[in-house]
């Protein structure tokens, strides 16, 4: 089962809120630290930082999911259809905000912008391919094709974005609402809440939320941190592939899997103007986490409307 590929969720959340200090600025999205004059001291302390971080959740990984079972030949695994796309959702954000950082951390360094956007916008395809090589030696998994794309796509789009505008127009969000399917394989879709944030597929929500005032709609009444947010999700998913009719000979209900698709209003936090460096810090950490809002569904079902969606 690769539900294990969730870990990269978390990995991603730990990174992010340490070092989104390194994140954008407000208004501008430019970093109001940056500088072109490289700054050895700095740089040296990004390269340790950053080999240290990876090695460690690296080894991190390999004894929690990999040393227990046995290895193989490198191939490949189509999980193209597990979970109806959702982890895919997640590699693309992962390798998205840790480019994101990477390319942030090279800027506080000194680092020339071009080369600060490739070198550290390529952190996250770098980061996430290592683990596709581990899965694609282990004999209980497999390399997928499908998140090498997905990891790709997260990476583009930081990277194209930044060498066209030196802004992020188009982010990506991550939201959640509590499922009543967890409880049906703890397992796999986690047992407390914290691992039903990072596990249950039913429950998250991936956006690409765009900035109305970056793309030209300098109307009065639109203020600049206001976004137009489009969400996707998945539900009735009690199993990776299909829903299984019982799981360690306990019934599990029948439940109906499907896709949903959202439009949402968003906020921008990072364009919020603030004076106070803690808040602006905290504004930032916290800027991956689409805002609870008003939205509509659209499923195989109709139309739906969320007085307020997680």
């Amino acid at each position: 089962m690769r539900n294990f590929r969730s870990i990269s969720l978390i990995i991603l959340l730990l990174i992010v809120i340490c070092n989104r200090k390194a994140g954008f600025a407000q208004e501008t999205q430019t970093l109001d630290f940056a500088t072109d004059t490289l700054n050895r001291k700095k740089l040296a302390l990004v390269a340790i930082t950053g080999a240290s971080v990876y090695a460690g959740s690296i080894a991190g990984l390999y004894n929690l999911w990999y040393k227990n079972y046995p290895q193989s030949s490198f191939h490949f695994f189509n999980d193209n259809k597990e979970w109806l796309q959702m982890d895919k959702c997640a590699h693309v954000t992962s390798s998205y905000y840790i480019g994101l950082v990477g390319y942030g951390a090279l800027r506080w360094s000194g680092v020339p912008e071009k080369k600060a956007v490739w070198y550290g916008g390529m952190t996250g395809f770098v980061y996430l391919t290592a683990i596709e090589v581990m899965d694609g030696l282990s004999q209980e998994w497999g390399a997928s094709p499908f998140d090498l794309v997905a990891n790709t796509l997260g990476t583009t789009l930081f990277i194209s974005q930044q060498l066209a505008w030196h802004e992020q127009k188009f982010v990506l969000k991550y939201s959640f609402h509590s499922s009543p399917y967890a409880q049906h394989n703890t397992d796999q879709l986690g047992n407390t809440l914290l691992q039903n944030i990072v596990k249950d597929y039913n429950g998250q929500t991936y956006w690409i939320s765009a900035n109305i005032s970056s793309l030209g709609l300098q109307l009065t009444r639109f203020p600049k941190w206001l976004n137009i947010a489009a969400g996707y999700g998945a539900e009735g998913m009690t199993g990776g592939f299909s829903n299984p009719s019982e799981i360690n000979g306990v019934p599990v209900p029948y439940s109906d899997r499907y896709r949903q698709f959202y439009i949402a209003a968003d906020i921008d936090l990072s364009r919020i103007p603030v004076k106070s460096k803690t808040l602006k810090l905290i504004l930032n950490t916290i800027g991956f986490i689409k805002i609870p809002m008003p939205a509509l569904e659209f499923n195989k079902n109709g139309v739906k409307f969320h007085p307020l969606y997680f």
